[in-house]
């Protein structure tokens, strides 16, 4: 950490004297996007610039939460993930979609007011690790009385619309375009000061990373912060703290790819400070050994950064995860608090982060106060206070080992880009925890490719298991999720509920004792933010990924969530078998005593095997090639083995259709309206034959489990709960992970 403004520093002793008159009762900003900030809106994606993610209503509570029913629903014409949290300002409702599309609505009545085809490139999704998705818009008030909503796009744009039309105001680029560009924006768009600020993705691809302020009024961009320097070959860096980050930074591999260290998620603002604080992502590529060769700490990669937001002046920074090789980013939700600790009333800032710790930091100086663990990992023993780094364990540096290590957590995170919230009236932070453990190898060689992932990673790793049988067991003891209730001040749980499946929707606390969040089976629950006992679900036809919202009225509160699976998990993790459901978007919408529309439950069933055409190449050696094609370009889309989660096609299902027009579809991308570009400038003919190869592998061997694979024989049943069994011993002793393997 280092802090350049060191009037900052004596703020410290005002602070430890003065904080006597602070409360831990709910702080509100009394102004957001320009405008009053009341309980009854909800003004930016996380309530208002704190990113608590607290609504301080409490007409719907503990106590009466059973007779809320669905008001009204909003269905969309998309079948992605629906990351977005809605807006409501002035009575209408505003929600972003895949691929480039946002809609206003009565907030009321749910009569659709306007929507807006962004017109985005639907070929930039080779350039998207984990879908075409968006987590929210922004909104500002202008002093000529137009609301403005703002939204970033896949394909690197920012665009301005009228709240009240629809009607685009003005639109400019925000990342570089044109051929080679790896850019895109998921991220939400955030408004303060004047400024929108937005970031960008892409560090898995190789890009610099970077946020930028643009006016709200003209669209004129006021500054650039580049989270990472670059070659100075070329020229004096962009900005007088790079040349101090440009240390810490070894080896020429980094200036090739950019560096990584997007930022496309966490950002909250402290209007009495003026301060800006941003979460910064991984590095390009993730391993330490390729991108910084001769060691150093990668500035300011994985890091929470504080800046201003009229200048965009660097003010003080903290990493939380020095020298990353794991993907652990430092991009996830930051969130303003007031916490009394030791006796003593602190502002801080809190994070967890994909790492597993727990980081509360004083939000004035960057200083470090707490980081423990919120979750078991394996990588790291704890955190050392007096070097400001983890403990790394021997197989942390995976790098070392010939056949790889399997780490605790993953590069998914133990907590990823789905919101947690924090209840001023508990005390409590409730995170959304996965249990992902993932091998990772070191790729030799390693070669940079254009459109494609360059992690240093070697995905083939992942073993290419025959037995599906097995397979289910291992999923279903080994990856899980778990809501959290965590005491910042404590630093320990204070309860927790466990879920069947890792990827589960984002969280939102309220003023009636609730904390709500949706999960991957597609219910909507409410549980009591005090004890965890669940008091209220919702049965959806998807998944739920978003974190809900709440507003009033006419004096009623209503509760507001998206539904839609997607994210990396789900779109990577699929079970042996497809089974049948759709990923229907909607927006659902409940208040106490409300309409009472139906519930909708997707229909599970196992989908039926669909039969090869023509003769199908069986040689081991050539499938093994087509795995390692596949794993190395298609996994992030199409699922570990070509097992597909939710929302986008599993190929081991590929109609007639498909099976002939294969070669067209990879090599010549007659379906990139759809998003699927071409490979040939990856993949050359011999590789498309491996990859069929495989593909056809894996078709013949669903069509063997046939029509019913969850009706397990006697003996197959006999196989899952043995290695069950034997899973969950290593789930409860991570340690077993790498004796095993």
């Amino acid at each position: 950490m280092k802090i350049v403004d060191r009037n900052l520093q004596r703020l410290v002793a005002i602070t430890l004297i003065g904080f006597s008159s602070f409360s831990a009762a709910y702080k509100v900003d009394p102004e957001v996007g320009n405008v009053k900030n009341t309980d009854q809106e909800w003004l930016s994606i996380g309530k208002d610039y704190r990113e608590q993610r607290f609504s301080p209503l409490k007409q719907v509570n503990d106590k009466n939460v059973g007779d809320l029913r669905l008001e009204w629903e909003a269905e969309f014409p998309t079948d992605r993930g629906m990351e977005s949290t809605p807006l409501v300002h002035d009575g209408k409702l505003y929600v972003t979609l895949p691929w480039g599309f946002i809609y206003a609505f009565d907030a009321k009545s749910g009569q659709k007011l306007w929507d807006f085809d962004s017109g985005s490139d639907r070929a930039n999704l080779v350039n998207m690790c984990c879908g075409p998705v968006n987590r929210g818009p922004g909104l500002w008030v202008g002093e000529d009385g137009i609301t403005r909503i703002y939204m970033g796009t896949i394909d690197g744009r920012l665009v301005a619309l009228n709240a009240d039309t629809g009607e685009q105001l003005w639109e400019v680029q925000v990342t570089p375009a044109g051929e080679g560009s790896q850019y895109s924006i998921t991220g939400p768009a955030r408004v303060v000061e004047g400024k929108v600020l937005i970031g960008s993705s892409g560090a898995e691809y190789g890009v610099r990373g970077f946020f930028t302020a643009y006016d709200a009024i003209t669209g004129e961009q006021a500054w650039r912060f580049y989270t990472v320097p670059r070659d100075p070959a070329l020229g004096p860096q962009e900005q007088p703290e790079l040349e101090m980050a440009l240390e810490t930074w070894t080896g020429d591999f980094w200036k090739k790819t950019g560096g990584g260290g997007t930022v496309w998620d966490g950002m909250a603002y402290d209007p009495e400070l003026d301060l800006l604080y941003v979460g910064v992502g991984n590095g390009s590529p993730w391993s330490r050994t390729i991108r910084n060769p001769g060691g150093g700490d990668n500035l300011f990669l994985n890091s929470i950064v504080a800046v201003r937001p009229k200048t965009g002046e660097y003010v003080w920074h903290y990493q939380v995860t020095p020298n990353d090789t794991w993907d652990y980013t430092g991009v996830q939700q930051v969130v303003l608090a007031e916490l009394e600790i030791d006796g003593v009333k602190r502002d801080v800032i809190m994070q967890a982060p994909k790492n597993g710790f727990y980081f509360v930091l004083d939000r004035r100086t960057g200083e470090l106060i707490s980081a423990e663990l919120y979750t078991k990992v394996n990588w790291a023993t704890h955190w050392d206070y007096e070097t400001n780094r983890a403990v790394e364990t021997d197989i942390a540096s995976w790098q070392n080992y010939e056949n790889g290590t399997i780490l605790i957590p993953g590069p998914v995170g133990a907590h990823n880009w789905q919101p947690m919230a924090y209840s001023p009236d508990t005390q409590l932070t409730y995170i959304p925890v996965q249990n992902v453990p993932t091998p990772y190898k070191k790729k030799e060689p390693f070669d940079y490719s254009l459109h494609r992932w360059n992690t240093g990673t070697d995905d083939s790793v992942i073993p290419m298991l025959s037995n599906w049988v097995i397979l289910e067991a291992a999923l279903d003891a080994l990856i899980y999720g778990k809501l959290v209730a965590w005491d910042p001040v404590k630093q320990k749980e204070a309860w927790s509920v466990k879920l069947p499946f890792a990827s589960n929707g984002g969280v939102l606390a309220t003023a009636g004792n609730l904390v709500f969040q949706g999960n991957y089976q597609g219910e909507f629950v409410a549980y009591n933010a005090s004890n965890g006992k669940k008091l209220w679900q919702h049965q959806t036809d998807a998944p739920i990924i978003a974190a809900g919202m709440s507003y009033e009225i006419d004096g009623e509160q209503y509760v507001a969530i998206t539904q839609g699976g997607g994210g990396v998990i789900q779109l990577a993790f699929g079970r042996p078998y497809q089974t049948t459901g759709g990923n229907t978007n909607r927006l659902l919408v409940f208040k106490l005593n409300g309409k009472g529309l139906p519930e909708r439950e997707a229909d599970v069933v196992a989908r039926k095997p669909v039969e090869l055409i023509g003769e199908r190449e069986t040689d081991p050696e050539l499938i093994a090639e087509g795995y390692e094609v596949f794993m190395h370009h298609c996994m992030g889309c199409h699922g570990v083995s070509a097992a597909a989660g939710v929302a986008v096609p599993d190929l081991r299902y590929r109609d007639e259709e498909i099976q002939q027009i294969f070669s067209g579809v990879v090599g010549a991308g007659v379906l990139e309206h759809k998003g699927m570009v071409a490979f040939f400038e990856t993949e050359n003919l011999e590789d498309i034959r491996a990859l069929r190869a495989f593909l056809d592998n894996q078709q013949q061997s669903v069509v063997e489990m046939g029509d019913n694979p969850a009706d397990k024989t006697l003996w197959q049943k006999i196989q899952y709960w043995f290695f069950y069994s034997l899973f969950k011993v290593v789930d409860a002793f991570p340690s077993l992970l790498n004796i095993m393997s």
